[in-house]
């Protein structure tokens, strides 16, 4: 009989042969890294692109040229990637953590545990979980599983999970059942984007094609988180 650990395993390596290598974060560098993770709520990777362009157009991917500009500004710059006041809001609230507390060093900041540095990611104001995830994982390359829409759209579709299982129980799901490896939770975290992209759909899932279909499937999983 298959176990939780024995079913993800073989869902990554069906994703990994049918997508290869994903090479994620697409970004140049930490701070970029730490940046799109916030721009990128809510809308595609292609508009977070145009707006990390428009600020290396500023010479502004740096901490304390963010910290110093105007939001409105800043706001403006960001334009392309959506809800550009909030999301101005929200990494000038980041940014401004990292300078008054770490100096704007990065290096400094991802010394911390996992733990000490996720809850002080939390603490700021408009960040929240999958962000979080997100810099630790991808910035900082410390282990931690990033849950998204897709993620938990593919976990309650392949009833991995509970009906009413929130972040951190699907967070704990793969965490507990994997490898403590950040090139696997990175890899795996990426493929499951790409397959939710393409096929697991929200409206109009394309099992037949999928490379998971080979397992048990629900297309119609409850309303997203």
């Amino acid at each position: 009989m298959s176990t939780v650990r024995d079913t993800l395993m073989k869902m990554y390596e069906a994703m990994y042969e049918h997508f290869g290598p994903q090479n994620w974060w697409p970004g140049d560098g930490e701070l970029e890294i730490v940046i799109g993770a916030v721009l990128t709520q809510n809308t595609n990777w292609t508009n977070v692109e145009r707006a990390i362009e428009n600020l290396r157009r500023e010479n502004l991917i740096d901490i304390e040229k963010l910290y110093k500009i105007n939001r409105e500004r800043l706001a403006e710059l960001i334009r392309p990637a959506g809800y550009f006041n909030i999301k101005a809001k929200r990494l000038k609230n980041l940014i401004t953590y990292l300078w008054e507390n770490y100096q704007g060093e990065l290096d400094k900041f991802f010394s911390l545990s996992v733990e000490q540095m996720r809850e002080e990611l939390l603490s700021v104001s408009g960040i929240g979980r999958e962000t979080a995830d997100d810099i630790i994982l991808y910035a900082a390359n410390k282990q931690t599983f990033v849950i998204d829409a897709y993620t938990w759209r593919i976990a309650h579709r392949h009833m991995l999970i509970e009906y009413d299982a929130d972040y951190e129980a699907i967070k704990e799901l793969f965490e507990s059942n994997l490898d403590a490896d950040v090139k696997l939770f990175n890899e795996y975290h990426a493929l499951l984007v790409a397959t939710g992209k393409n096929y697991c759909k929200r409206k109009k899932p394309i099992c037949e094609k999928c490379p998971l279909n080979k397992f048990e499937h629900n297309p119609e999983p409850p309303e997203e988180m």
